[in-house]
């Protein structure tokens, strides 16, 4: 199984390394290009909030909607960037009202 691939800042990304994913740091404009690469060769794809918001929104739900590879948006180290909250997001969906 091909190691995870890490797509996000530098200091991020050197943790990833270090726990034996394979990382990326794309400038903004190359971010949609780093993330199709990273899914045609990873079967795990992290991406920071920060990175993510930066994609057409249009790309990352088509990413995450795919059963392989797992795309997850993880925080930034920084944490400058919340993550969206899921059970808000999910309750949405779902019509029920928290």
């Amino acid at each position: 199984m091909p190691a995870p691939i890490f797509i996000g800042d530098e200091v991020s990304a050197a943790a990833y390394r270090l726990a034996g994913a394979r990382t990326r740091v794309p400038q903004k404009d190359e971010i949609d290009v780093v993330l199709h690469w990273a899914c045609a060769e990873a079967d795990l794809v992290l991406i920071t909030t920060e990175y993510a918001q930066q994609l057409p929104s249009k790309d990352l739900r088509q990413a995450q909607a795919g059963l392989h590879p797992l795309v997850l948006v993880v925080p930034d180290i920084g944490d400058r960037v919340p993550p969206p909250d899921l059970a808000k997001e999910l309750c949405g969906q779902l019509g029920i009202e928290i």
